[in-house]
């Protein structure tokens, strides 16, 4: 297993509780720059590029969350750190829930905002198709897709901010970190391997969801004390930029209970 030298910031009182932000598929740490400033008076705030994504560096093969779980893992060991409150959106959602299963003595907790993972298996029917075009036309396929998906009542910039990091982002890494998330051998994104995954997670967990009926689902998966399911109504996939107040004030109050 390789790993990875992580771009990253730390920021705040190194004797501080530390917290994790890890961004999302075709993005990079930037998505996490008002949350940063927002919390490092209270807390140790370490912001990673993930490998493949913004400063990191780009391996041509490995590109998976399996292998960004790992990547985090040393990260936090080498600065001493941990155990970390990990928070992680999408892909990254994934990520961090897969480092608190792998690598449970760097993970205090963690926190996922609209996770990749608990897709129902009919979405293989456009999974499976959009892993091809992504293999075929890499980052320009992924960008449109982006687009489609933010919608015009996004915040000014947000939009175009997102599509300008995933058309930064290589192509191969754009798909195999696709495939990572849903059709590898191993991958955690459909259900019933999602339900599996997060019934080995032995941290307590906070996860918010966009969709009521995702929350509805995670909610049967939870066992360990403490944890609980959110749902954020009129929101976006971009829940933490859309709303980055209550997202902040949202891991304060968590760190602070822990």
């Amino acid at each position: 297993m390789t790993t990875v030298d992580l771009f990253h910031t730390d920021l705040g009182p190194e004797d501080a509780p530390a917290v994790l932000l890890v961004h999302g598929w075709g993005s990079d740490g930037r998505e996490w720059s008002w949350h940063s400033e927002a919390l490092e008076d209270d807390f140790r705030v370490i912001v990673p590029d993930l490998r493949g994504h913004g400063r990191s560096p780009v391996l041509e093969k490995h590109n998976t969350p399996l292998d960004m779980a790992h990547d985090l893992a040393v990260l936090v060991a080498r600065l001493g750190c941990g155990p970390v409150v990990a928070v992680g959106h999408s892909m990254g959602g994934q990520v961090v829930n897969l480092m608190a299963v792998h690598h449970p003595d760097v993970v205090h907790s963690v926190i996922a905002l609209d996770p990749a993972h608990g897709a129902p298996e009919a979405d293989l029917a456009f999974i499976r198709p959009n892993l091809a075009a992504y293999e075929k036309n890499g980052s320009e396929e992924a960008a449109d897709f982006i687009e489609a998906a933010l919608a015009k009542t996004a915040p000014p910039g947000l939009r175009a901010a997102h599509v300008r990091s995933i058309l930064g982002t290589p192509g191969h890494v754009i798909a195999q970190s696709y495939a990572g998330m849903y059709l590898d051998a191993g991958a955690v994104g459909i259900r019933p391997y999602s339900e599996q995954y997060l019934h080995m997670r032995s941290c307590p967990s906070l996860t918010v969801w966009t969709s009521e009926a995702m929350a509805a689902w995670e909610r049967t998966t939870l066992h360990v004390a403490g944890s609980r399911v959110e749902h954020w109504a009129a929101t976006g996939h971009y829940l933490h930029e859309e709303r980055p107040k209550r997202t902040s004030r949202l891991i304060s109050d968590w760190v602070q209970s822990q």
